[in-house]
């Protein structure tokens, strides 16, 4: 053989070789990661070749499978009170994907979860159809409808987040405007279309305001600025006046903080008259007193800047809600009135009111009570995790004893009930650079708690801007408490 020949075998027999090392190398190397990624269309496919199992609230199912023609894909998603429930379920559609709990739990709805391998064995052993398993939710049906009964009443966009305190159960979680999940489910350029007009809807249907979007918390935040001041020793006794002058000069500036509650009021308050009318002044005091770091450092032991998510649920993951490094005085005191850079999530408001009620104690907040096969089985069933201990159980009671007063004799009575203790506190946060330049969100954060010792924790957050309501109608106390009260009383009296 000479050399031109020999060389040309020798380069076609490397050739070779790098084509059997690379056809290996994908059968065994990267064989799942092609066989599950997302754009395999066989895998899609096989997604939506069976009835997918449900998610059940409330012992009923709010999922259902129905057959298609025409089409790879036999079976397609349909929901019960889909846009009440769209901030729960997510979507499963044939042409956009999954969201949400569809996605997180697809391998147990779709039964290809390694759990129900021998399930699968024996279907096909007799003969019968891949079935999926169920996810089994924490939310309270009634709950959940009062909720978003009540966003909807007021034609706002908003969010509302109810927890058990003691377990982190979630009870309710809507956003609103919502959407339809069965309106996309399906594989067609309708299903496609329909999609994109709702991601270009200005009113943001498919956003999830509760986890995924941050807010300003104005005065709600209060009563973390609160928990902290006691827990640190900046106040000792919650009757006793303050030295905090209304209206407040903030640090290095020349500005000065008013209170709507008035300067008679508001001076020189206590720290329990304060959260009574939402006196501006003595948390900016507060905040002062403590400095950025202390007060960062209970707000990160109420959840602020963490990722709401557990390894242990793995079914609800929010978007992080920050209190800033690096403030400076006149920052660090906005940020005591809920105010300046802090920004949190309807859920994260949630968490630090469900912590006060539990005695300071923070639980994991998680939406799925259990997984079960398709013969009824438990796949999974988590215990309640405890995030933290935010602040003392001394300190909890004392901020409640406050929330409590507020709830009886200031800006909070509209959410009272009958025969259960209340606690609540309101809020407008004030946006843009300009306070005036937008209208102020509202807020309204609450729990209730019957004799029995059983409680909820309640958020509320409404965006006014689609609403048909003048400036000074906007606050927490008229818009959210009602809606608070509703959830509660749906949780409590039964």
């Amino acid at each position: 053989m000479n050399r031109p020949v020999r060389r040309v075998s020798v380069f076609c027999g490397l050739l070779m070789l790098a084509l059997l090392l690379q056809a290996n190398w994908l059968q065994y190397m990267r064989a799942d990661e092609l066989a599950t990624h997302e754009k395999n269309r066989r895998v899609q496919i096989n997604q939506f070749a069976t009835p997918r199992g449900d998610i059940v609230v409330g012992g009923r199912a709010i999922t259902g499978s129905t057959e298609v023609d025409g089409t790879d894909f036999k079976y397609k998603r349909t929901y019960r009170n889909g846009p009440m429930y769209a901030p729960v379920t997510g979507y499963a559609s044939q042409a956009m994907g999954m969201s949400l709990l569809e996605r997180t739990y697809d391998g147990v709805l779709s039964g290809q979860d390694d759990r129900l391998a021998f399930q699968r064995f024996t279907d096909v052993v007799t003969g019968e159809e891949r079935r999926g398993g169920d996810v089994i939710t924490t939310i309270d049906p009634r709950a959940q409808e009062a909720a978003y009964k009540g966003l909807t009443g007021l034609g706002a966009r908003g969010s509302v987040v109810a927890l058990d305190p003691r377990t982190g159960r979630v009870l309710a979680l809507v956003s609103t405007p919502s959407y339809d999940p069965s309106a996309f489910a399906g594989n067609t350029f309708k299903d496609s279309d329909r999609f994109q007009a709702l991601d270009a809807d200005k009113g943001k249907p498919l956003a999830n305001r509760a986890l995924r979007e941050t807010f300003p918390p104005g005065s709600t935040f209060k009563i973390l600025t609160a928990a902290a001041a006691l827990e640190h020793g900046v106040v000792t006794d919650v009757d006793a006046a303050t030295k905090a002058v209304s209206p407040y000069p903030l640090p290095q500036s020349t500005n000065r903080v008013g209170s709507e509650a008035g300067d008679a009021v508001c001076g020189k308050a206590s720290l329990k008259t304060a959260m009574q009318h939402s006196c501006n002044n003595v948390f900016l005091d507060a905040a002062v007193k403590l400095g950025q770091d202390r007060l960062r450092e209970t707000a990160e032991k109420f959840g602020f800047n963490k990722d709401v998510y557990s390894d242990v649920f793995g079914d609800l993951r929010a978007t992080k809600s920050l209190y800033p490094r690096d403030l400076d005085k006149p920052g660090t005191a906005l940020t005591g009135m809920g105010q300046g850079s802090l920004t949190s999530t309807p859920m994260q408001m949630a968490m630090v009111t469900a912590a006060v009620a539990n005695d300071g104690k923070l639980m994991q907040p998680h939406i799925v009570d259990e997984l079960r096969s398709p013969d009824l089985n438990t796949l999974e069933k988590p215990e309640p995790q405890l995030m933290s201990q935010a602040v003392s159980a001394a300190t909890a009671r004392k901020v409640r004893e406050m929330m409590e007063f507020t709830a009886k004799e200031g800006s909070a009575k509209k959410a009272l009930i009958d025969g259960v203790t209340v606690g609540g506190k309101t809020g407008t946060a004030q946006r843009g650079v300009d306070v005036n330049e937008q209208v102020p969100y509202g807020w309204f954060v609450s729990y209730g708690e019957r004799a029995d010792g059983a409680s909820v924790a309640v958020a509320v957050f409404i965006d006014p801007t689609a609403m048909d309501i003048s400036r000074d109608d906007i606050s927490g106390g008229s818009l959210g408490a009602p809606i608070a009260r509703s959830v509660m009383k749906a949780v409590l009296q039964r």
